[in-house]
């Protein structure tokens, strides 16, 4: 994605603030918005923050596996299956 054709100043957001929100939903690509020259913030559709926040939170939970597998905190399948049926039966 070009970000390049999606940055745009906050006089425009001001001034065109619900054809922004149509577009970024309809189109699901993120705006960049300008202040003084300079970037200052991001708008993008909430469908599409979610997707990222949930995207984030799966890729926290690998580098959370990966640590405890490096630092050797892990049991085969066959162990945890083991224990899993252990519980079942007492329960």
């Amino acid at each position: 994605m070009r970000y390049s054709s999606q940055i745009k100043p906050i006089s425009y957001l001001k001034a065109n603030a619900a054809e922004v929100l149509e577009k970024i939903n309809v189109e699901r690509e993120p705006l960049v918005i300008t202040q003084n020259g300079e970037a200052r913030a991001v708008i993008q559709d909430v469908a599409t923050f979610e997707q990222t926040q949930e995207t984030l939170a799966l890729l926290k939970l690998l580098a959370l596996g990966h640590r405890d597998v490096e630092a050797g905190r892990f049991a085969s399948a066959e162990t945890v299956a083991k224990r899993l049926r252990r519980r079942r039966v007492a329960t």
